[in-house]
């Protein structure tokens, strides 16, 4: 089954110590293996390489052809529009159109997905020139993992990150949150020193990590949307030993109100709410926090293109306002729009640097893969 798809993975491995990519890939093995007539894939793309993803769509066609039926859930135009006979537009949970793809075009969908238009803007960050450094990382380490990984950050500046999937992006964001016990280097914020492997250390040096999963690492689903909002400013809300409820309330509904939470109560479950919604709350608790360093690891994922509008108005508000972004993302013009700098990763090393005078899809991707990209 893992071979149909060109998948090289352990069938010996155990899923808990596969990547997010890399559980994804063995999810659509196991659908496309049982035989179904008809397949839905919710989001199969979404923690995917380029690679992976093309492995993906050939797999698809094969199946067309077999006369298996697939409904293909994305928040990914490129993908509905590259491999779609027809497209279903819902919001807010009721169907607005059915089109044939033939008939349509990717800005006629996105304005039936949120009803008004949305219009690309260059961050108004970018027209500040950056404050002073506020991050350094000398020599960063972790076996097995990523090796000599060095790069500065400064207050007001995004930062990208990209790389394939397993290139060491998401592993050097969780090991400078003090998650990895094997890290080894040295990390310096504003000219002092880190101490390694502590989350409370990295917590007291106001640096906040919105991780790639956020169901699993980002959020308690089993708490509302107020404990989830607050859990990282406990320490601030508590008298002796107790919540100081009203003044978390008054927290919470600020950070709701900013982000534009849409829930009918922020006493409702994390677990109802849409994957947009659920990752402004995972963002309003660092903001809560009021972090000077923040890293966002795929901050859009699996959100629709109105949510991820007003998340990447928000990482450019953010950085007007002083703070340091880390921001890894897999999708291409996400990083380039967000970033000044992007740091490309390739095999668990800094690949290149690139200055926002050569962004391209082209220069990322030849770096990103070790191989040259015909202008063809």
């Amino acid at each position: 089954m893992l071979r149909e798809i060109e998948a090289d993975l352990d069938v010996d491995q155990p899923i808990g110590g596969l990547s997010t990519g890399q559980e994804q890939i063995v999810q659509i093995v196991a659908a496309v293996g049982t035989g179904a007539r008809v397949i839905v894939m919710d989001e199969p793309t979404s923690s995917l390489s380029v690679r992976e993803n093309d492995h993906l769509f050939h797999l698809l066609a094969h199946l067309k052809q077999r006369g298996i039926t697939v409904i293909y859930v994305s928040h990914r135009l490129e993908e509905i529009f590259r491999l779609c006979d027809t497209v279903t537009v819902l919001r807010d949970g009721r169907r607005i159109t059915t089109e044939k793809i033939a008939d349509t075009h990717p800005d006629r969908v996105i304005h039936q997905m949120i009803g008004r238009e949305i219009v690309s803007q260059t961050p108004r960050h970018l027209s500040r020139p950056p404050g002073d450094e506020i991050l350094r990382v000398e020599n960063f380490s972790s076996p097995g993992k990523f090796g000599n990984v060095s790069f500065t950050l400064r207050a007001g500046e995004v930062l990208g990150f990209a790389g394939l999937v397993g290139a060491g992006r998401s592993e050097v964001a969780q090991a400078l949150f003090g998650l990895d016990e094997t890290a080894r280097g040295r990390i310096f914020v504003r000219g002092r020193e880190l101490p390694l492997r502590s989350v409370s250390a990295t917590l007291a040096a106001g640096i906040g990590l919105l991780p790639e999963d956020r169901k699993r690492l980002g959020l308690v689903l089993t708490m509302n949307c107020r404990e989830n909002t607050s859990l990282a400013t406990l320490n601030r809300l508590l008298r002796c030993g107790f919540v100081r409820r009203r003044e978390e309330q008054s927290l919470v509904h600020r950070y709701a109100d900013r982000l534009r939470v849409k829930t009918p109560s922020l006493e409702s479950p994390i677990a109802g709410l849409s994957g947009g919604n659920q990752q402004k709350i995972a963002l309003a608790k660092w903001l809560a926090r009021q972090c000077d360093i923040l890293i966002v690891d795929e901050p859009t994922r699996g959100i629709d293109v109105g949510a991820k509008a007003e998340i990447h108005q928000l990482l450019d508000e953010l950085a007007g306002q002083g703070i340091a972004l880390l921001v890894i993302s897999s999708e291409l013009p996400e990083i380039m729009n967000l970033s000044r700098r992007i740091l490309v990763m390739r095999d668990g090393e800094i690949a290149d640097e690139l200055e926002r005078k050569d962004f391209s899809q082209a220069n990322l991707l030849r770096l990103m893969a070790g191989v040259e990209i015909s202008s063809s």
